[in-house]
């Protein structure tokens, strides 16, 4: 039998979700070694049955616990699907100001009418067992971990800077070019893409094992970024994994 997978989705946008069906364009072949039986961006039918859970989007109520841990059980493997969902993502800039001040700004004056609380990855919830980083996934990562998984072995997610991949793509640094990037702190895999057509990173794929992000701080310090910049470029996409630190 065809191992069964499910796709769910929490606080996001959906984009990783909408990665998945353009990758599966372009790999067919896929699609005949597994069965899809949910998957709200691509299907109506919804099958109960599944080995394989893709979530995305970070938990950011309480009630998505029950739901999450409910999946949990039911999936004989959990995959944090993108970085809302491994690392909480932008959703948990929230995190840095008060709770009851980011409810009446979003909801004015019927804050108290929607449930919330301080955004977090899913790996605060439920046992994980494999993640793809980014906003969005890279789609080809996507189908190597998914090759992966169905072969029983580790997913090949890099656990190096993202500055390897610069380098191997010969590009000048930015910060010879007067910019600033994060990514001597950033996990790579995406093949260095924001930095080669010239933005600097932001730190979308999560940090590497043992940042030096003091070091990080006064590089950019150095560049002429106020410590409010420096606040502003690490919590765009870092702000659950700096508050945990």
């Amino acid at each position: 039998m065809k191992p069964q997978v499910a796709f769910f989705d929490f606080t996001s946008c959906e984009g990783c979700q909408l990665t998945v069906v353009d990758s599966l364009q372009t790999h067919l072949d896929l699609l005949d070694m597994v069965e899809i039986v949910q998957f709200r961006e691509a299907m109506s039918e919804r099958g109960e049955d599944y080995a394989v859970a893709f979530i995305e989007g970070s938990i950011t109520r309480e009630s998505d616990e029950a739901r999450l841990k409910e999946i949990r059980e039911r999936a004989a493997v959990l995959v944090a699907l993108g970085a809302c969902a491994h690392i909480g993502g932008v959703n948990a800039i929230k995190n840095l100001a008060p709770l009851h001040d980011v409810r009446k700004y979003v909801y004015g004056e019927r804050a108290e009418w929607f449930a919330t609380y301080a955004a977090r990855p899913i790996s605060a919830v439920v046992k994980v067992d494999a993640f793809i980083p980014g906003c969005p996934i890279d789609r080809e990562e996507f189908i190597r971990v998914v090759n992966a998984l169905l072969r029983g072995i580790k997913p090949p997610i890099p656990d190096y800077p993202m500055c390897v991949e610069c380098k191997l793509k010969e590009n000048v640094c930015l910060f010879d070019k007067g910019g600033d990037c994060l990514g001597a702190i950033t996990r790579a895999g995406c093949g260095a893409i924001c930095p080669t057509y010239g933005d600097g990173c932001e730190g979308c794929r999560g940090l590497i094992p043992n940042p030096n992000r003091d070091s990080m701080q006064s590089v950019l310090a150095a560049r002429g970024l106020t410590p409010q910049d420096v606040m502003a470029r690490m919590t765009m996409f870092g702000s659950y994994e700096i508050s945990k630190a």
